[in-house]
C-alpha cells in the first residue's frame, strides 16, 4: 500500500508549498483516481510515489511517503523501479528505444529478466493493449494515441505492484481509451495491482474508481469514496454535473445508472426543443459565413503508408469545426497539410486565393495558424517575454487588419496572452508553464499574425472542465471575428460545447460531416454523456439542460444538496497518520 504522512512539497523559488501537510493512504489493489484543477499539484502528488519528487525534480519534501514499506526519502526512483511503474503525461519523453517491441522489452532488460520471460510478457502486452500490429513500427511514426498505449505497455511488462498513470487516456480516442481502462481494471481486479491515476477526462474513469483523491489549489488533499467525493469536488464529469443539477442523492457515476434514474428528468424536458449547444457571439468579422479555405483531393503519404486519401474540405468564416476520428485516422496529417508545412503528395489548398505551401513561413502564418499536439514544440526561447517579442517581429507587416479581432487594437503578442490567461510572468521559462498556459502562449503567438484559419491539434490535453470551457469561449470569440476554427480532438464533451460542425475521419477519409447534434448526438461511440443519458431527447450539454430547466448551472457549494453522508470525504491534509485508513468518524 501507499501512505503519505504529513507530506509537504515546496519547489525551489516557490512562494508556497504545492502539497501542504498531506496525509493519505491507498490500499493494495485499489484504483485511486486523483482529481483537481489544472496546475493544482496532481503530478507532484503522483511523482512523490516513486521518488521523482524531490530526487529528480528538486525542491524540498517534508514528511514521509512509503510504498510497500519503502521510504522514498531513502530509496531513489531506480530503487523503486521493481515496485512502481510510471507513465507520464508526455509518453514520447519517456521512450529510450526506436521500435515498439524494443521499447516494451527495455524495462525488463534493466531488471535482468530471462529472455523467455521477456518474450512472453511482450506478447501479453501487445494483446492486452491491442497494439500487435505496431510491433515493428518506429516509435516516431506512431500517432499520439498509439504512443500512449506503447508507453503504458512498456511499464506493464515489468509487472509493477503499483502503477502510476498521469492522464493515460488524454491522447486516446473513446474506443482506445475503453480498451486501456479495461486492461487497467483487469490488473486491479485480477492481479491486485494498485493504481494511482490522474485524469481530466473524468467521464471515462469515475465508474472504475475505488477511491477519489482531490488535490486542491491550496495544496490540501481530500479523499473518500467516489459517490461522496464527487458531490463536493471542484471538478466533475457531465454525469455528475447532471446529477447535481437534478438533485440526485447519491449521485450516479455511470451512464447506465443515470439513465435508470433519469426518467423524471427526461419527462420534464420532453416536448421542448433543446437550446443551441453553443451560444455564438454576434458575428463581427467581414464575410462571416463565406468560404475561407478550400482543400481539394488532399493526399498525404509517409513511405508506403497513406495517411490522408484524397480529402475535400471547405471551411467557413465564423464556424468552429471539430475534427474527430480514432487514433491514426489522419487528423493531424490533414491539419499539417492544410497549414502548408506538412507533407502533401497531391491536392490543393486555397486560402483567400493563396496556397500556404507556396508562401514564406511568415506569410503562411498570416493565412493559417496551427497549434500542434505538443505546443512546447513551437517554444524555443528562454522566457515568455522573448517568445512574445519574437512573435511580434515575425508577424510585423504580415498581419492584416481585422476589426474587433484579438487583440482589439494593434499591439503585441503579450496583449493576446493576457486576454487568454492573465498573469503569466514575463520571466517564466515556457517549459515551466502549466499545460493550459503553454497552450495559451502558443495560441497567442499564432494569433499575433492575424490568420484567417486557426487549427488546433488536441488542445484540451491537460485542461480541466473549467479550462475547457474557457478555451471554448476563446474559440467562440475567434469565430465571431470571422475566423474559421478547426479543433482536432478525441474529447467528445469538448466538441459538444465548442463545435457547431463535426467532421469524422477514418483511415484517411472523411466518413461523416455535419452539425454537431447530428454527428455526435446519434453516434454510439462518440456521443457525449448527456446525449446518452437523455436519449432520445437531443440534448448534448449540461448547459442546454440547465437553460431548458430555467436555471443556471450551480457550483458544487451552491447546489443546495443535503449534507454529505456519514462516509463523506475527509481532509487528508489534516488527518493524523493513525486515522488515515478510512473515512473520518462522524
Amino acid at each position: 500500500m501507499i501512505a503519505f504522512e504529513q507530506v509537504s512539497v515546496t519547489y525551489d523559488g516557490g512562494e508556497s508549498p504545492v502539497l501542504r501537510a498531506v496525509t493519505a493512504r491507498v490500499e493494495e489493489g485499489e484504483l485511486a483516481l486523483v482529481v483537481g484543477r489544472t496546475g493544482a499539484g496532481k503530478s507532484t502528488f503522483l511523482g512523490a510515489v516513486n521518488g521523482l519528487v524531490p530526487h529528480f525534480t528538486g525542491g524540498t519534501l517534508v514528511g514521509r511517503v512509503t510504498v510497500f514499506g519503502r521510504d522514498t526519502r531513502t530509496h531513489k526512483p531506480r530503487e523503486l523501479a521493481d515496485v512502481v511503474g510510471v507513465v507520464g503525461q508526455d509518453p514520447q519523453a519517456g521512450f529510450v528505444t526506436d521500435v515498439v517491441e524494443e521499447e516494451l522489452a527495455y524495462g525488463m532488460e534493466q531488471l535482468g529478466l530471462a529472455p523467455s520471460v521477456m518474450r512472453t510478457r511482450v506478447e501479453e502486452a501487445l494483446d492486452l493493449l491491442g497494439i500487435a500490429d505496431l510491433r515493428d513500427r518506429p516509435l516516431v511514426s506512431l500517432s499520439g494515441g498509439e504512443q500512449q498505449r506503447v508507453a503504458i505497455g512498456s511499464v506493464l511488462t515489468t509487472h509493477p505492484r503499483v502503477l502510476v498513470l498521469d492522464e493515460p487516456t488524454s491522447a486516446l480516442d473513446p474506443t482506445a481509451a475503453e480498451d486501456v481502462l479495461a486492461a487497467v481494471t483487469r490488473l486491479v481486479h485480477d492481479l491486485g495491482v494498485t493504481v494511482l491515476m490522474a485524469e481530466h477526462r473524468l467521464e471515462r474513469v469515475v465508474q472504475f474508481a475505488d477511491r477519489v483523491i482531490e488535490v486542491r489549489s491550496d495544496g490540501s488533499v481530500l479523499e473518500g469514496p467516489p459517490e461522496s467525493m464527487l458531490a463536493v469536488t471542484d471538478v466533475a464529469p457531465p454525469v455528475v454535473q447532471l446529477g447535481r443539477l437534478a438533485g440526485w442523492d447519491p449521485l450516479a457515476l455511470s451512464v447506465r445508472d443515470a439513465r435508470r434514474r433519469g426518467g423524471s428528468l427526461r419527462a420534464m424536458l420532453s416536448g421542448q426543443a433543446p437550446p443551441p449547444s453553443r451560444s455564438l457571439p454576434a458575428p463581427g468579422g467581414p464575410g462571416h459565413g463565406d468560404t475561407v479555405l478550400t482543400a481539394r483531393r488532399i493526399v498525404v503519404r509517409y513511405g508506403d503508408v497513406t495517411a490522408v486519401r484524397g480529402v475535400d474540405l471547405a471551411l467557413c468564416a465564423g464556424q468552429i469545426v471539430a475534427l474527430m476520428g480514432r487514433n491514426g485516422s489522419g487528423k493531424s496529417s490533414l491539419l499539417w497539410a492544410l497549414q502548408g508545412s506538412g507533407p502533401r503528395r497531391s491536392g490543393t489548398v486555397d486560402v483567400r486565393g493563396e496556397d500556404p505551401k507556396s508562401l514564406s513561413s511568415s506569410r503562411a502564418r498570416s493565412l493559417v495558424g496551427l497549434v500542434p499536439q505538443t505546443p512546447a514544440d513551437l517554444l524555443y526561447l528562454d522566457t515568455v517575454a522573448e517568445e512574445c517579442a519574437q512573435a511580434d517581429r515575425e508577424s510585423s507587416g504580415d498581419s492584416p487588419s481585422r476589426p474587433g479581432s484579438l487583440p482589439a487594437h494593434p499591439s503585441t503578442t503579450r496583449d493576446i496572452l493576457d486576454r487568454l490567461v492573465p498573469g503569466v510572468p514575463d520571466d517564466s521559462h515556457p517549459r515551466d508553464l502549466s499545460e493550459g498556459q503553454r497552450l495559451a502562449l502558443v495560441l497567442a503567438i499564432q494569433l499575433s499574425a492575424g490568420p484567417d484559419v486557426v487549427l488546433l491539434d488536441e488542445p484540451t490535453r491537460g485542461l480541466d472542465y473549467s479550462g475547457k470551457q474557457s478555451l471554448a469561449n476563446i474559440l467562440a470569440e475567434l469565430a465571431s471575428q470571422g475566423r474559421a476554427v478547426v479543433v482536432s480532438t478525441h474529447d467528445v464533451e469538448f466538441a459538444a460545447i465548442a463545435a457547431d460542425r463535426v467532421v469524422v475521419m477514418a483511415t484517411g477519409d472523411i466518413v461523416a460531416d455535419g452539425p454537431t447534434a447530428d454527428v455526435v448526438g446519434r453516434s454510439p461511440s462518440i456521443a457525449p454523456q448527456v446525449a446518452k443519458i437523455l436519449a432520445p431527447l437531443e440534448y448534448l450539454t449540461i448547459d442546454q439542460v440547465a437553460r431548458s430547466l430555467g436555471a443556471a448551472f450551480l457550483e458544487p457549494s451552491e447546489t443546495g444538496l443535503p449534507d454529505p453522508p456519514r462516509d463523506a470525504p475527509r481532509d487528508a491534509s489534516r488527518e493524523a497518520p493513525s486515522g488515515s485508513a478510512g473515512p473520518a468518524a462522524p
